[in-house]
């Protein structure tokens, strides 16, 4: 496998020491011990095929390309000494890549449930973590719906992984056991991730070191801000953003926080134009990612309004929002490498465009903070530490938002994968510790693709959420369109239109 997409010093670690164990990293372990029943750790996804796709070719694809990767033919072992990925020594392709069919109509509202019902169910720890199905009676062409559980990979790096799967036409390209056509072909592909928000990686190793010094002393600093503002007194920035989020206030007690269930439901929304939304970012002077968070805030607020909850009463909430941390060097590699930032939605905020101009003032604040670094650090930290501590830890972390909230940009050209193109495709982030709501943007091929999971207990039917994103952008794009054609964005301009326009809430 050497040549694969690894660098030097991991082949060289491979060959030299026993080829069917090794140790997981710190930060995997963390993401290995967070699953629980109700919030399972997986990485779900779909991807909608333009035409029928064959079975065989798509098992020669993943065969050649996917399990190039050692970690698809490795289990996840846990011991008392420690985490370790182990070779299968059973491993069967078919045991992971499955044939299935849709009852009944087959339509979305099936697909959807029988996604959902995945989502719900764990992945079998006694083989390697991953499993694809194949859905091969959906009415708009193939289905292929993805689980991965989240130990092995990040969302950015399985993006880069489904990348290697693909071939830009439907005649596809040499073999993955070439190796110098292989590499050749994998850096052309990390360029997708150049967009990729990548803030420095200073103080990484300071916040694992604070990270283990303050979970060596236990719940009092968990429990007492008092003390833990003593480590404040170091005048460090890491040790100010590391305080800062141990010490957050937990989150208000709305519609989205309560009693977990075991049941995940899933929905995703038609995609958007990637054009329109950059046109309404370049309109108002802000980014598009920016605009896609004001618009998901504004979906969550009008589906609380349509279940009852006062206008006058609505507090802003936290989502956790994954930030990129891997070097674009190593932009092939698996594992996690990425840390969390506490974003506040600005749900209190009635005017679309106070909305967006919120999101951009407190995305820019943590753009220029160190907390995703802080946080990286400190689930090394964990994952050091024993199983038994990093639960209650992460459950009161969780206290502190009620979602989790991540933007993948995917490629923006048409793939084919098995020789069959690929229309569409969506993924689910995974929850952790108490939170029940995920949502999830990506971009692929001009289009922007929305989805949602939830628990059952806490929002039944997240398409009632889903539906509201298109109308809450267009109430953006309406009024980009009423601003003057030669003009620079100016928010008070931009919030007087809204006054008395029909697009206000």
């Amino acid at each position: 496998m050497i040549g694969l997409g690894f660098n030097k010093l991991q082949e060289f670690r491979e060959l030299t020491t026993n080829a069917t164990r090794e140790p997981i990293s710190k930060v995997d372990t963390a993401w290995l011990r967070m699953e629980q029943p109700t919030n399972l750790m997986m990485i779900n996804g779909i991807i909608l095929m333009d035409e029928q796709l064959d079975y065989e070719k798509l098992l020669q694809t993943i065969e050649q390309r996917f399990l190039t990767f050692r970690r698809f033919r490795q289990k996840a072992v846990e011991r008392t000494r420690g985490a370790y990925w182990e070779l299968d020594e059973d491993f069967d392709i078919r045991s992971h890549v499955l044939r299935c069919a849709l009852p009944g109509k087959a339509d979305q509202a099936e697909l959807q449930m029988f996604v959902s019902e995945l989502a719900s169910t764990p992945l079998n720890h006694a083989r390697p973590l991953w499993q694809l199905h194949v859905v091969e009676n959906y009415i708009n062409g193939p289905v292929i719906v993805s689980r991965i559980h989240h130990c092995i990979a990040d969302g950015i790096a399985l993006v880069q992984v489904f990348l290697s799967l693909t071939d830009p036409t439907p005649e596809g390209r040499p073999s993955a056991h070439k190796p110098e056509t292989w590499k050749k072909r994998r850096a052309q592909e990390a360029r997708v991730f150049e967009r990729l928000i990548t803030p420095a990686r200073d103080g990484l190793d300071f916040a694992t070191h604070l990270g283990q010094q303050m979970i060596a002393e236990g719940g009092r600093i968990l429990e007492n801000p008092a003390i833990a503002g003593q480590y404040a007194t170091e005048a460090s920035e890491i040790v100010r953003e590391l305080v800062h989020s141990l010490t957050l206030e937990n989150d208000p007690e709305t519609r989205f926080k309560g009693q977990l269930g075991t049941r995940k439901e899933v929905a995703w929304a038609e995609p958007m134009p990637l054009d329109e939304v950059k046109a309404v970012s370049k309109a108002f002077g802000c980014t598009v990612n920016d605009v896609l968070i004001a618009a998901v805030t504004g979906a969550i607020r009008q589906y609380m309004l349509s279940e009852g909850d006062s206008s006058e009463e609505l507090a802003d909430i936290r989502a956790t929002v994954p930030v990129n941390l891997r070097p674009l060097e190593h932009a092939q590699e698996l594992g996690n490498h990425f840390g969390l930032v506490f974003l506040s939605l600005p749900l209190s905020a009635d005017s679309p465009l106070e909305r967006l101009y919120t999101v951009q003032d407190r995305m820019n604040e943590l753009k220029s903070s160190k907390q995703a670094a802080v946080t990286l650090g400190f689930l090394a930290a964990l994952g050091m530490g024993p199983s038994v501590l990093q639960k209650p830890v992460l459950d009161l972390l969780s206290q502190k938002a009620s979602a989790v909230l991540t933007n993948v940009p995917g490629p923006q050209q048409p793939l084919y994968l098995a020789g069959s193109l690929m229309k569409e495709m969506m993924f689910w982030v995974p929850q952790n510790g108490n939170i029940g709501l995920g949502v999830s943007i990506l971009s692929y091929n001009g289009k922007v693709m929305f989805g949602l999971i939830s628990d059952r207990r806490l929002v039944a039917e997240p398409s009632r959420i889903i539906s509201r994103f298109r109308s809450e952008f267009e109430k953006l794009l309406y009024l980009a369109m009423m601003l003057p054609l030669d003009g620079q964005p100016n928010p008070q301009t931009a919030v007087q239109l809204l006054e008395n326009s029909p697009a206000s809430d």
